[in-house]
């Protein structure tokens, strides 16, 4: 039997946006007696959220066709917020009866506690974009090389791809619309590149001899007095989907949030945004294609000086010889401005939803696209996840772990939530993925499987309410009642934002993974962060001289391939040389951002050591324990897809976080949990547990108790603190302002232990979802 809520509490926390993280300073009331004990159904919402993801079917445009996820969720899951997306043929968020289905759905997902960030995203409604702007849709560019005979035309075929991804669902992708000879030259190229002494425009010389929607046959004249000659045929095709760098695609963003303002929403979603996707790789990344238009093409002008885009990409592809510089930095000025424009177009959709729901709206979900650092998410979005703006950090799939906890310092979010799902539809998955994230700072946003065969009202889309998972994760969320930090990452490799995206460079695609994923087995964490974030400020060294991201405090940090920076990233190690962060670096710096010849390595400090990686991990280790700082349990499980693999923690084991709480877990076998029997120090102090799954602890400096959470609590001391009870509790212990004791008890039937009433009196009671029936 469950807890009714009581109508006070539907109206103190039913109707309260879920607040940001900034917003996370006090916890619950709570009530003096056990009579007046207040009852929960779902978190508080100035606690963080358990989130689910809701992709509407048809179903749920039918008359109260919401109800039926709406109800189960209620009762069998621990989800108070809902991302939610509506991506059906032939329907869209512009349309009355969907806006006004929203409505109702909404409010009455606020009469059960559970509230909704609707995604309101340009990509949904692309042809009412191209109705309004049809000179602003995104063009695709392709260059086609072709050789050139002395006495015969040749023909260039080029082809475009019609792009698709999750947006599109089972809409139009974003079809070619047409396509458009821009420039053919002819060269002689040498294994150096192309002869610049060679290079000819001659596109007025071709005709273009077929034309359709996503191809263009281009006939090229004999070249009678040469035969090494090639020909590169340069073709866009314009696809449909707003252009990147529409001049009037913010104003469209700010009026679809807007015309929601009637509906209470908890927040809007915006999911992996940026370019098309770069798939299929084996033609989209083999650096003849661009993004490309007018546009772009004037900001690139602009921010280059006045050089021009579509030479540029000539010279990006095949390079000339002699003009190894200018290739470099036109490489880095393209994927730098791809960078700062989404970044752009993701800071104005969150200031826009906070301008109109309010500064409590929540913003979600992940900008990660292609889920790992490489060449596709580089293409995808310039590699935009450090700046991609939120309130909690945000992920998806397998990202590795690093960049989770690096995102969660950035955005000063407690915890980093990852949109999981599982495609080969292994349910035990999304139980290794809760219990692992948990010992690196991390939740699940608690995605269905992809199933093109599932059952529209249950299936997989419910699948995950079933059994034990919901317990496991109910058991996880007391931790969000006391974690007021992220993750303790004592390190970090940061790496050369512009080296990994420079395809002419020597490091293409090489952020340091191999070191990050060697030092997390090792029980260090460790954060990845690009070089960017230092030429933006946002990593800082303090005033006693550590490097800062955040509120994570570095006692050692890596440059990793700095190839390409920029001088502010010297003038930042030279500053921290003169603290007390340990400095190391691992590649060399022979270029600056322009492709000038630069001895870097000499620009940096003379303090910064120069290894390789065996030799940091050693040193890193050394530093660990000079320290006195505590490894944590080895990352050993392995995290893989996508064509990757990286480094994640175990399902048991234990991690501390910034603050110093100290985090247990125990969730190999059982969903739910498994029993912890353990004995540990906090600093210099014993802490005795006996629970279930997890098991929380933070104390002062004296040894008193702070803060206490576990699941299935059978016995607890430290010091004189002890608490032993007759049968387990779930519960969650703090210390309020007032230095006085408040708690959580979820999931208890009878009458709150005397034990816990003595040790306050202000205990809410938190219920347990019921599991789905098979």
């Amino acid at each position: 039997m469950r807890y009714a809520l009581l109508l006070f509490i539907i109206y103190c926390f039913g109707l309260l946006p879920i607040r940001s993280q900034a917003q996370l300073k006090e916890y619950p009331d709570s009530s003096k007696s056990q009579a007046l004990a207040k009852v929960l159904h779902h978190l508080p919402n100035n606690v963080l959220p358990v989130i689910g993801a809701w992709f509407w079917k048809k179903e749920e445009l039918e008359p109260e066709g919401y109800k039926y996820f709406i109800d189960h969720v209620n009762t069998h899951s621990a989800y108070n917020l809902l991302t939610t997306a509506i991506r059906i043929p032939g329907r869209y968020i512009t349309d009355v009866d969907v806006h006004n289905q929203v409505k109702l759905a909404v409010a009455y997902a606020k009469e059960k506690g559970i509230q909704i960030a609707f995604e309101l995203d340009p990509r949904s409604v692309r042809r009412k974009f191209e109705a309004m702007y049809p000179d602003e849709l995104q063009e695709s560019l392709w260059l086609e090389e072709v050789m050139l005979s002395e006495d015969t035309p040749a023909e260039a075929v080029v082809r475009s791809i019609d792009l698709s991804d999750h947006m599109n669902g089972r809409k139009v992708p974003y079809i070619s619309l047409r396509g458009s000879l821009l420039r053919v030259y002819s060269y002689h190229k040498t294994a150096d590149g192309i002869d610049p002494t060679t290079l000819k425009d001659i596109t007025k010389e071709c005709i273009v001899t077929t034309s359709s929607k996503d191809s263009l046959v281009v006939r090229i004249p004999a070249n009678k007095n040469n035969s090494q000659l090639q020909a590169c045929v340069m073709v866009s095709f314009t696809h449909l989907t707003p252009d990147v760098f529409a001049p009037h695609l913010m104003e469209f963003q700010h009026q679809l949030i807007q015309n929601y303002s009637d509906v209470p929403l908890a927040g809007v979603m915006k999911d992996e945004w940026g370019f098309p996707p770069s798939t299929p790789a084996n033609r989209m990344a083999l650096g003849n294609h661009f993004w490309y238009s007018k546009h772009y093409a004037l900001a690139y002008a602009k921010e280059t000086g006045g050089r021009e885009l579509l030479g540029d990409c000539l010279l990006m592809y095949a390079g000339l010889k002699g003009q190894e510089s200018d290739r470099v930095m036109a490489i880095n000025h393209y994927m730098e401005m791809n960078r700062q424009r989404n970044s752009a177009l993701e800071d104005d959709f969150y200031h826009t939803t906070k301008k109109v729901f309010g500064p409590e709206a929540a913003v979600v979900t992940h900008p990660t696209w292609y889920p790992y650092p490489d060449r596709l998410e580089s293409k995808k979005n310039g590699l935009d996840w450090w700046v991609a703006k939120r309130d909690w950090a945000q992920t998806d799939e397998v990202t590795p772990f690093a960049a989770r906890t690096a995102l969660a310092k950035k955005w000063n979010s407690p915890v980093w939530y990852n949109q999981y799902y599982d495609f080969a539809h292994d349910k035990n998955s999304y139980q290794r993925e809760l219990w692992s994230s948990v010992l690196a700072g991390g939740r699940i946003n608690f995605h269905p499987t992809p199933s093109p065969a599932r059952n529209e009202r249950s299936g997989d889309y419910l699948e995950l309410l079933r059994g034990n998972l919901m317990r496991g994760e109910s058991r996880v969320h007391l931790l969000d009642f006391i974690s007021k930090s992220p993750l303790n990452s004592p390190v970090a490799v940061i790496f050369g934002h512009p080296s990994t995206m420079n395809w002419a460079g020597p490091y293409p695609e090489d952020l340091g993974m191999k070191l990050v994923d060697s030092l997390w087995s090792m029980g260090i964490p460790t954060d990845v962060i690009p070089t960017s974030e230092i030429e933006n400020n946002s990593l800082l060294v303090d005033e006693n001289g550590w490097i800062h991201y955040g509120k994570q405090r570095y006692a050692a940090v890596i440059l990793y391939n700095p190839e390409f920076e920029k001088t502010s990233t010297a003038a930042f190690f030279n500053q921290a040389s003169k603290g007390k962060t340990n400095l190391f670096r691992i590649g060399n710096w022979t270029k600056d951002f322009n492709g000038n010849t630069l001895d870097g390595n000499a620009a940096l400090p003379k303090a910064m050591v120069a290894g390789d990686i065996k030799s940091v991990m050693l040193d890193v280790s050394k530093i660990m324990k000079k320290r006195k700082i505590d490894f944590q349990t080895p990352a050993s499980r392995i995290l893989e897809g996508f064509g990757h693999v990286s480094k994640a923690p175990p399902t048991k084991g234990f991690c501390r976080l910034i603050d110093g709480t100290l985090i247990q877990v125990a969730g190999t076998n059982d969903a739910a949990g498994d029993i912890i029997d353990s004995k540990m120090k906090v600093g210099k102090y014993d802490v005795i547990f006996n629970a279930i799954g997890v098991a929380g602890v933070r104390l002062d400096e004296k040894g008193n108790v702070q803060a206490l959470a576990a699941g299935g609590l059978k016995y607890f001391k430290t010091g004189d603190f002890v608490i032993q009870l007759d049968e387990r509790v779930d519960l969650a212990l703090w210390k309020n302002d007032n230095g006085e004791f408040e708690g959580v008890i979820q999931g208890l039937k009878g009458e709150i232990p005397s034990q816990l009433l003595n040790i306050t009196k202000g205990w809410i009671h938190l219920t347990v979802p019921a599991p789905l029936g098979e």
